[in-house]
């Protein structure tokens, strides 16, 4: 695996490289490092306008192909643009579910009338969507969903509850796990439907994390409506679909993320240089560790986009690392700061950066799949290991 640039790589860095200099400014020079984990409630107007404005020049979906609005753009030309944008420091996206989960798995799974409704709108940022997979008794064990739909007439009726839905407080449609054939277990009978959050049917409700932000939320469905044919894939073979979003998820997403993890760990390094605890030589060999875990991720990121074929089991393998990488960077943080890291800023609960990172990344081993779920699959379906014995 080639890491340098080709002379048409290049030419496309020095292309990012020079929009982003000259469009984070003026209005949107303020916007700059805005959002990321648990900071998702930073400046949302201003993200919006500037995830609109990349729309505008062709800079959002940039690996869907051509007919959909993307730009067909390569793995490493889209690594390359991640890797800009965080040099850059420009804001973390708002429309990344729909371009990075639900865009790619139209493009997979959809009908020609789904793309042609839903797709534009993802390009043009002008839907946002939110995930309703997780729920109170289905988490990492997702095969257990219990959330219903029934197909009445040219609609579908759904009842249940959704926990854990990320950014659903902004969302403009959301698409949900569902069982359509309640005689059917595990992972029989379930469907995969785009629904509208803006009903009467559908109840948000936002969950207070540690960090005293609520990006996620618990959406209840109570008689929800969506059209019957806002289904994806076939009635009730809603699993493969699923896993299949899940594969785009651990895909091109996790560059997405590493421009959130390279800032952080660059600001880190700086906090180290300034207050003097980069001259701990174990500290300094952590900071070390850190960037070497991160290349490492990055390499795993690419070899895993360059395979043939769309992502497999072998993503819980990006998974797995992102997540542990990140939950340890919350620590290093945490070290770094010292002492004064255990105090808050003011009353009653004013955190700083540092803070902040630490105590989002302690769920980052649990949401999107728990580690020891990875572990399983990994152990299973890539090494081919006998299965973990089940009741």
């Amino acid at each position: 695996m080639d890491l340098t640039d080709s002379a048409a790589e290049a030419e496309f860095r020095h292309e990012v490289r020079e929009w982003l200099g000259d469009h984070l400014a003026g209005e949107f020079a303020a916007a700059r490092g805005l959002g990321g984990p648990g900071r998702e409630h930073e400046g949302f107007a201003e993200r919006l306008a500037w995830d609109r404005l990349l729309a505008e020049h062709g800079w959002t979906c940039l690996g869907w192909p051509r007919e959909h609005g993307g730009r067909a753009a390569t793995v490493q030309q889209q690594v390359i643009f991640h890797e800009e944008y965080a040099r850059a420091e420009a804001p973390v996206r708002v429309g990344h579910i729909g371009e990075e989960l639900l865009g790619p798995t139209l493009i997979a799974f959809g009908s020609p009338a789904q793309q042609r409704r839903f797709l534009p709108e993802i390009v043009a940022v002008r839907e946002l969507w939110c995930q309703g997979y997780s729920e109170p008794g289905a988490g990492s064990d997702l095969a257990n969903v219990a959330t219903t739909a029934e197909l009445r007439g040219d609609e579908w009726v759904i009842d249940g509850q959704k926990v854990w839905t990320s950014l659903a407080h902004v969302a403009d449609w959301c698409f949900v796990l569902v069982r359509t054939d309640p005689g059917q277990r595990r992972h029989h009978g379930l469907s995969y439907l785009l629904v509208p959050m803006d009903q009467p049917g559908v109840q948000v409700r936002p969950i207070r994390q540690l960090t005293g932000t609520s990006e996620f939320n618990e959406v209840f469905f109570d008689d929800a409506r969506t059209d019957a044919v806002n289904v994806v894939g076939e009635i009730g073979a809603g699993w493969r679909v699923a896993m299949g979003t899940l594969g785009f998820e651990r895909g091109i997403g996790t560059v997405d993320q590493q421009v959130v993890f390279r800032r952080e760990l660059a600001a880190i390094t700086e906090l180290a240089r300034a207050n003097g605890s980069i001259d701990d030589p174990l500290l300094r060999d952590r900071i070390a560790q850190a960037w070497i875990g991160l290349e490492a991720l990055r390499c795993t990121v690419l070899r895993t986009l360059g395979a043939a074929g769309p992502p497999g089991s072998e993503s819980s393998v990006v998974k797995l690392l992102w997540s542990t990488f990140h939950r340890g960077l919350g620590e290093l943080a945490m070290e770094v700061a010292g002492a004064g890291g255990l105090l808050t800023r003011g009353a009653p609960y004013d955190l700083d950066a540092w803070q902040r990172l630490f105590l989002f990344s302690r769920a980052d081993t649990i949401y999107g799949g728990s580690n020891e779920i990875q572990r399983n699959i990994i152990a299973e379906r890539v090494l081919g290991l006998p299965r973990e014995a089940r009741p």
